[in-house]
């Protein structure tokens, strides 16, 4: 059975001269690095390695990161580029009504009445409301992802149920 890892970081480069790197978040709880010890690198060759967390810091917009065992820019090189991850059973918990963006992602949109606009592609945010991406047959719609709008949403069945008032959708 295979781990379902989920990106918290992605490498963009090595900085230093002890070895550590430089990562762009991809997490919106970056407090939670103060409780991991040990990611997974995804590799930009295809493979994966465990590393253990020494330190880090941010900087910026950013997140440094020093690993066990890597103590120079060369030996930090191979980590360009690596998503780093964690197991989805090592993830923040939500409230109820909340949902990380990928699991948005892939869910089948219908009216209330049963009608498929298409699937979640990604989500827009603008500074008020996300928007669900929704496309289906090369037709792209933006659905508010606000509870009145998105009456049911089902993670587990990959599916969300919208009432959107009229004139939102043009079929």
């Amino acid at each position: 059975m295979s781990e379902e890892l989920v990106a918290i970081a992605k490498v963009a480069k090595p900085r230093g001269l002890r070895g550590e790197v430089v990562a762009d978040l991809l997490t919106d709880f970056p407090e939670r690095f103060e409780n991991t010890e040990t990611v997974r690198a995804l590799l930009a060759d295809g493979q994966s390695r465990y590393l253990k967390i020494e330190e880090f810091w941010f900087q910026k917009d950013r997140i440094v990161l020093k690993f066990s065992g890597i103590d120079s820019v060369e030996a930090a090189e191979f980590l360009r580029d690596a998503e780093l991850c964690v197991g989805e059973d090592e993830l923040v918990e939500l409230a109820t009504d909340e949902y990380f963006d990928w699991q948005l992602e892939g869910c089948e949109v219908r009216t209330a009445e049963g009608k498929l606009i298409g699937a979640v592609d990604g989500i827009m945010r603008t500074g008020g409301v996300p928007n669900l991406m929704v496309s289906r047959s090369g037709k792209e719609f933006l659905i508010p992802f606000a509870a009145t709008i998105c009456i049911a949403v089902d993670i587990t069945a990959k599916k969300i149920t919208v009432d959107v008032p009229e004139g939102l959708l043009e079929f």
